[in-house]
């Protein structure tokens, strides 16, 4: 059984009703949803603060860029820690899946559970249609569970936004510093506090 997605990514921000009056599930119920069949093999969705949203379809500039990122991750060889690509990353009150997170350990460590914040210390969304969700939404969830580094592939002003010190869960969830990488420059990769490699910004942005 299939059932329509509850919200739409565009919805988030022109719903004609306000939005604290939607049903929001727990990350529970979102998986005995997921368990029970709910959804189609072919619907995507993510539990963002409760709401079930439909992911975007990825054209061809997203898909290419989050390609480009992967690879030149994996070309780092971080130890203790693979890269996690568009697969579920699980808070308290979330369950997004991110464009790409480094997390730590082995995949088989995952085999009867999803990755919690602790277990990423770098999540990275690339944007094109979705940046006012990530700039906001998303940006919110990251800093609410205390991810530490949050990237934004920026397509649209071909730029890098690389957010820390997150607030932790408080009233309005943020990020306290922000840095913009620009095509020419080099973006570290920072791990547990420690510069463990760099990209080219050039090398991720189509």
């Amino acid at each position: 059984m299939s059932i329509a997605p509850l919200i739409t990514p565009e919805a988030l921000t022109t719903l004609p009703v306000p939005i604290d009056s939607l049903k929001r599930f727990t990350v529970d119920e979102y998986h005995a949803m997921i368990d029970a069949g709910v959804f189609a093999e072919d619907e995507n969705f993510e539990l963002l603060e409760g709401l079930i949203v439909r992911k975007m379809t990825k054209h061809p500039p997203p898909w290419i860029a989050t390609g480009f990122l992967r690879d030149a991750l994996i070309a780092l060889g971080i130890p203790d820690f693979f890269v996690h690509s568009q697969d579920p990353v699980t808070t308290n009150d979330s369950e997004p899946e991110p464009d790409i997170a480094l997390i730590r350990g082995d995949r088989r460590d995952y085999l009867g559970r999803n990755p919690d914040p602790k277990q990423a210390p770098l999540v990275i969304e690339v944007a094109e249609s979705s940046l006012r969700q990530d700039r906001a939404l998303k940006k919110r969830i990251y800093a609410r569970a205390g991810i530490p580094v949050y990237w934004i592939i920026n397509l649209i002003d071909r730029q890098i936004e690389v957010y820390t010190q997150p607030s932790g869960p408080r009233e309005q969830p943020d990020y306290a510093n922000c840095q913009i990488i620009s095509a020419n420059g080099e973006l570290p990769v920072v791990i547990d506090g420690r510069e463990v490699g760099r990209l080219a910004a050039r090398d991720v942005l189509p």
